[in-house]
């Protein structure tokens, strides 16, 4: 047989149809390791999560009601289990928490409000998930908790998560000005020639602007999640659970964007 006879039998030969991916595949590669981190996962399960109460709302609207009803049912089988795993996957999440507080103190940002704030955010934290782990244990009857206190742990765990979001703002706003200095700085500098010879200004201008972006990105994530831990945080709240799925999803895209480019 002829090697172009056999080549071309290669192609069409279906038990060999992973071959037509090409010897690498950068984009396959890029999207098995963001799905292999813990942080990929957890914001692909949370565009689900979220985007299934849009979906529930469309459905209940525009579909025939014994259709809509068995969709619904369905979809909510789905995205609740989805629900839980996501709060599993932050069992361990204390641990990168006081890590990140270690590192804050021998590497603190250049102003003390700064500072301040991230101490504050890390504590907020350091609260929040070991309530939010007692709740989703006592919802599911892990560990014997009433549903009045299960419910009020869980909106307390929620409140410390909408300091965070609060105290977030903040921080941006610190990390702004700071950066608008950084780049008023170096372009002052630029403009005198004031460079040294080990120094790449184009490459800070890039640092900068890579900044910014990831400022903007945290900035639309925060917006997101702002609503949605007003509304957990109060004992009685009319926020439409559309609403959730909106802002909830909304955030979700921006998440999965910032997971994406984290494992480039």
């Amino acid at each position: 047989m002829s090697e172009k006879k056999r080549q071309q039998q290669e192609v069409v030969n279906p038990l060999a149809i992973a071959k037509l991916l090409g010897p690498s595949n950068p984009k396959l590669d890029h999207l098995i390791r963001f799905l292999n981190s813990v942080r990929g996962t957890d914001k692909v399960l949370m565009f689900i999560q979220y985007w299934s109460k849009i979906i529930i709302w469309f459905l209940q609207r525009r579909s025939p009601a014994g259709v809509a009803i068995s969709l619904v049912k369905r979809i909510q089988n789905f995205s609740g289990p989805v629900s839980d795993f996501r709060i599993l996957l932050r069992y361990y999440g204390l641990l990168p928490m006081v890590q990140y507080m270690n590192y804050l103190e021998y590497n603190q940002p250049p102003s003390k409000i700064a500072l301040t704030i991230e101490r504050l955010q890390n504590w907020a934290n350091v609260i929040y998930y070991p309530l939010e782990h007692i709740y989703w244990l006592g919802a599911h009857q892990v560990i014997p908790i009433s549903e009045e206190k299960t419910n009020k742990i869980g909106m307390w765990s929620c409140r410390f998560w909408a300091s965070y979001v609060i105290l977030e703002y903040g921080r941006l706003v610190e990390q702004y000005r700071n950066l608008k200095k950084r780049e008023t700085r170096l372009l002052k500098r630029i403009k005198a020639g004031d460079i040294e010879q080990h120094e790449d200004p184009e490459a800070e201008m890039a640092s900068i602007k890579a900044e910014r972006s990831s400022m903007i990105v945290n900035t639309c994530i925060n917006t997101g999640y702002l609503p949605l831990t007003i509304h957990w945080s109060l004992e009685k709240s009319s926020f439409p659970d559309v609403l959730v799925g909106v802002f909830g999803g909304f955030a979700s895209v921006f998440q999965i964007y910032a997971a994406w480019n984290a494992v480039a």
